[in-house]
Order: C-alpha cells, then structure tokens, then sequence
C-alpha cells in the first residue's frame, strides 16, 4: 500500500508544554484558553469559519513516541486495544478535540476548552455540526464504570517515553 504524507496546516498554542497535567479529554478542559495559528496559504479557507460556535481540531500526536497494541489508558488499570481508548500511542498518532471558538483574528484562531500541548501540528479544522457529530443511543464498552472519573484525571508521561 502507497504511504500517506500529511503536511501541518499550522499549530496549536496551550499553556501545556508537555503531556504532563493536560486533561485526559477537550470536555475536561473547561476554560482552558489557546489559539490556533494557522498557516498563511490557507488563511483563505477560514472563510466563514466565524459562524460556529465549536470546532473539531484533528491534530498530531508530536510527542507520541511508537505505538503499542495494547495500552493501560488513563482510566483503567488493565491493558485494553489501542484502538478501544484514546490513548497518543497509536500506530498513526493523530489526535482530535472539540473546542469552542471565540473569535478569528486574522490567522489566529482563540479557543477555549483546549487539552493539546503547545506546538501540536494542527492537520484540518472542521466546524462541529450537532445534527453530524452527536449521537444519543451510544455504549461506551470498559469507559461505562469508569467515565465518571474522568473530569479528575489528567495525562501523564506514559504515552510520551
């Protein structure tokens, strides 16, 4: 199979400069503030952007470091499948995050609900649709004992070494 190549359309700004201490989900970053800079020659497809509320931020995981099939995510003491948690460590390591925009100035993107490390290659924004993106009758597999602990919890180190 022919390799994929992905080019950065720009960058995130946090207060997070490591992995450490960063909440483990966008939804357990309340207030946390940034701004996505976003490249000069794609500017232009900021157009209109301005219109919603919250945007879906797909991103890479620059810290990760290899991947493992199997991983002991934050919320749980047992080895689950990489693809069953949302662990960096992944074979392709890219990241998504819903955050809400404030305002657009210029190139600069400021955003508030933000869980990424400062310097995260931003890949694509996309707008955050309710009707598209939220789904009602869900299960949530091993997350269904534990989800409630997930607002105390925060990233450590054992998805970047």
């Amino acid at each position: 199979m022919k390799s994929i190549t992905y080019k950065p359309i720009g960058v995130i700004h946090s207060p997070f400069r490591s992995g450490e201490d960063v909440p483990i989900q966008a939804a357990y970053a309340r207030n946390i503030e940034g701004t996505v800079e976003v490249f000069p020659e794609y500017t232009q497809g900021l157009k209109d952007l301005d219109q919603f509320s919250h945007l879906i931020l797909i991103y890479h995981f620059h810290q990760s470091k290899g991947y493992e099939l199997q991983v002991r995510p934050f919320l749980d003491s047992q080895p689950r499948g990489v693809f069953a948690c949302r662990a960096p460590r992944r074979p392709n390591p890219i990241g998504i995050s819903t955050v809400r925009l404030n305002a657009i100035k210029g190139s600069i993107l400021h955003v508030t609900d933000l869980d990424i490390v400062d310097g995260t290659p931003l890949l694509d924004i996309k707008p955050y649709v309710p009707e598209y993106d939220d789904r009602r009758d869900v299960r949530i597999g091993w997350l269904e004992s534990r989800i409630q602990e997930a607002g105390e919890k925060r990233a450590d180190t054992r998805f970047t070494t």
